[in-house]
């Protein structure tokens, strides 16, 4: 992103799960670490104040809020990683390219990050902060859509080979075709990108999802997630379900402290399509109780498994009760890859569609940004 006058580039990890885009900031910085870009230095002017709406929705679950003495509107992020950004709110040009390719320079309400902690400081050393993009009025495409800028759609492209991709904001790029698509569900958390999930196979066979009523569960889109998170009871399922894949060929090895569960091969493994015929798909139904047909997701072997530093192949889903309260499935980017997810807030619905995730493909539409 080019934030600023004389506009200066910083990278951001796209986040469908968090509200807030904020980046490292010289206010002074406390705790920051080195990122990609010198750090954003504010002015006075860029401050926003406590009483502005956006402040008010930030410090809305703070412990301390408003106070007449403040001349700046505190805010404090806690992931569900438990590592944490702390800063203030301001305000400042953002350099955007029309689909068109023309350029426009709204004013955007961002965090000014001068305190990080936790895991997080890891991933800052190759990017300067996080660009949320959740359903909150305060993330960015609801920002622009309130200008009038674009249509509140968000879309993005994730490569298989986890290099390269892309984003965009609006409906420009939507495919009009061939698209799978969901209701976008409202509970129960209002700003995140979530769908009524009616069953979920491993193979052919079915995965319990566990502490749901009438054997719906929820799933979460959460592109700032690095692993995708069952419930407690599919996650054991799937790991039941695991341990008939040991063989000569593939062998759990316990030394291999990358994530839970990684298996070692006869040889290091350099990409998941050497070892894919070990494992089975995931294939995620759906829909409601009221419906008879399915929209169904169906995730490969790439989108679950990853290659550690040892050669080994190891399980990228985790048990989701361990980071969080365990209630819904959340699909990491891991799982997300090699599809253009859209997430239209307009119409209340996410979509999905094969894809080799090159370039977008402009259909005709209102103008928007990517």
């Amino acid at each position: 992103m080019l934030v600023g006058n004389p506009p200066r580039p910083y990278f951001l990890d796209i986040d469908t799960g968090s509200d807030l885009m904020w980046i490292q900031c010289d206010a002074p910085c406390t705790s920051c670490a080195k990122g990609a870009h010198p750090l954003y230095k504010p002015r006075n002017v860029n401050m926003i104040p406590p009483k502005n709406p956006y402040c008010v929705e930030v410090q809305e679950n703070l412990k301390s809020k408003y106070c007449d003495n403040c001349h700046q509107c505190d805010y404090e992020i806690e992931y569900a990683d438990r590592s944490s950004s702390v800063g203030v709110l301001a305000k400042d040009e953002l350099q955007l390219v029309l689909a068109n390719g023309t350029g426009t320079k709204p004013n955007v309400v961002f965090g000014c990050a001068y305190d990080q902690q936790g895991t997080l400081l890891n991933t800052l050393a190759s990017t300067d902060g996080i660009l949320g993009l959740s359903r909150a009025p305060i993330s960015l495409p609801s920002q622009l859509a309130s200008h009038g800028l674009i249509n509140n759609v968000i879309g993005h492209c994730l490569r298989t080979d986890t290099n390269g991709g892309y984003l965009f904001l609006g409906n420009d790029f939507v495919p009009q075709w061939r698209m799978s698509w969901v209701p976008m569900l409202n509970n129960p958390f209002p700003n995140l990108y979530q769908a009524q999930l009616m069953k979920m196979n491993y193979g052919g066979k079915e995965l319990r999802l566990g502490s749901t009523s009438y054997g719906q569960g929820t799933v979460v889109f959460d592109s700032g997630s690095t692993y995708t998170y069952f419930t407690d009871q599919a996650y054991k399922a799937l790991i039941s379900m695991l341990e008939e894949i040991s063989s000569e060929d593939l062998i759990k090895d316990a030394s291999d402290t990358t994530l839970p569960i990684c298996w070692r091969a006869k040889f290091p493994v350099r990409s998941i399509e050497e070892v894919r015929q070990f494992f089975k798909p995931l294939n995620l139904q759906f829909g409601s109780k009221w419906r008879i047909v399915f929209t169904k997701l169906w995730i490969p072997a790439e989108g679950f498994l990853t290659i550690s530093e040892k050669g080994n192949v190891c399980l990228g889903i985790l048990d989701g009760s361990n980071v969080h309260d365990g209630s819904a499935i959340i699909l990491g980017d891991i799982s997300l890859r090699g599809q253009l997810f859209v997430y239209d807030n307009v119409n209340q619905k996410i979509g999905w569609i094969r894809s080799n995730c090159e370039r977008p493909e402009k259909v005709p539409s209102l103008p928007s940004f990517f």
